[in-house]
């Protein structure tokens, strides 16, 4: 992880290609957690760092020296949805199209878009997770903290996590207190390079559970 007293004031670097970003990162990131990616069951690829970044959903921060790791950030649209016993509905884990399984065991969430609300990040997340439905989201809900952790996607790179946070009401979710899982309604599907998309890790299925709120 990045070490306390290192500056958060830091360059955005942007690339031409998964190959310059792959070229960018080696040096910089141990060589034993960057040869993990696209390898270790769960992780995801340069390709896939790369279209984050073109897309504006991840920055990637630097002070330009190979000898300092950069810092990934992200924001990130968290929903919190209940049903009427007051379970709150949480991703136990993730099919990924490798056939690997990615465990999560938090509630929705979706990387934001450049100029996305918090609402319409939270609205697009149910409909590309959960299939399409009517979202109400609650008022006075919204709260938004900073997480700095290791990145399970992407080894050895850390990450800054900002999460809006809010809490809705989704129509057509099973109101019982088990599992369901979804299909991924677009992730892997939108990417107009066929040749990147092939060479990118995404989620094929969406597993499902209410959590009394008193597990949380």
């Amino acid at each position: 992880m990045r070490s306390p007293g290192r500056s958060l004031s830091l360059s955005t670097t942007a690339f031409s290609s998964p190959e310059s970003l792959s070229e960018w990162l080696r040096p910089r990131l141990p060589s034993d957690t960057f040869a993990l990616w696209g390898v270790k069951p769960g992780t995801k690829t340069v390709h896939n760092l790369w279209l984050e970044i073109e897309h504006g959903e991840t920055s990637l921060n630097s002070n330009h020296s190979p000898q300092t790791l950069p810092l990934r950030t992200v924001n990130v649209a968290t929903v919190r949805i209940r049903n009427r016993a007051g379970s709150m509905l949480i991703e136990s884990h993730q099919l990924l199209s490798d056939g690997t399984v990615r465990y999560r065991e938090r509630p929705l969430s979706e990387k934001m878009k450049p100029g996305e609300s918090v609402e319409e990040a939270a609205t697009r997340a149910v409909s590309e997770e959960l299939g399409p439905r009517i979202v109400k989201i609650l008022p006075g809900t919204y709260v938004v903290k900073e997480e700095e952790r290791a990145s399970v996607s992407y080894p050895g790179l850390p990450a800054r996590y900002v999460l809006h946070s809010v809490e809705a009401e989704v129509d057509g979710l099973s109101e019982e207190d088990g599992e369901f899982s979804t299909d991924e309604f677009s992730e892997g599907c939108d990417y107009d390079d066929l040749q990147t998309a092939g060479k990118t890790v995404f989620v094929k299925k969406h597993f499902w559970k209410w959590v009394a709120t008193d597990a949380q």
